[in-house]
């Protein structure tokens, strides 16, 4: 998402915000992503160091309401990777070797919820391609905090107790 001038003014009106997201390299991503919205949401794949320049909360706020659930990469910026699981997205890491899903393909997990809780792996099945495994690096309550959608339902939820 750019900084500056142009963006400054909405930092506080989310949605408004949000219509930024990957504007530079994705023009349309906003676009496509309000289409699956509703399907379950989207993922979006990354190369080396993903989130790197990207300390700011909007950069995973924004398009987390989009629909954002997962994050595909080789690796990770240390502090976007925790906005990340800070709003309930999953960064889940590509190992080498393995190739990457395409623009527009259709990813299915089986077992998300149970591999969150206990595991590292993290498998994805493509529509017309290959299963996937990817990792999920995480301590014990940043799986709690995706598994709750996200650092304030967590929070929330501590205090109900």
């Amino acid at each position: 998402m750019p900084a500056g001038a142009e963006v400054l003014p909405f930092r506080s009106n989310i949605p408004r915000i949000a219509r930024f997201v990957f504007r530079d390299v994705d023009p349309d991503y906003p676009e496509r992503a309000d289409a699956v919205f509703h399907e379950g949401g989207h993922a979006v794949v990354g190369g080396e160091n993903y989130g790197q320049g990207s300390s700011r909360e909007h950069a995973a706020l924004a398009p987390r309401s989009l629909g954002l659930r997962a994050v595909i990469a080789r690796s990770f910026a240390r502090i976007h990777r925790q906005n990340l699981i800070n709003y309930g997205v999953l960064p889940l890491t590509l190992p080498d070797g393995q190739e990457a899903p395409s623009e527009g393909q259709i990813l299915r997990f089986a077992g998300l919820r149970n591999a969150v809780t206990d595991g590292t792996t993290v498998r994805a099945s493509i529509k017309d391609g290959p299963d996937i495994e990817l990792t999920l690096e995480a301590t014990r309550r940043e799986r709690d905090m995706l598994l709750k959608g996200g650092v304030i339902n967590r929070y929330r939820d501590q205090r109900a107790a």
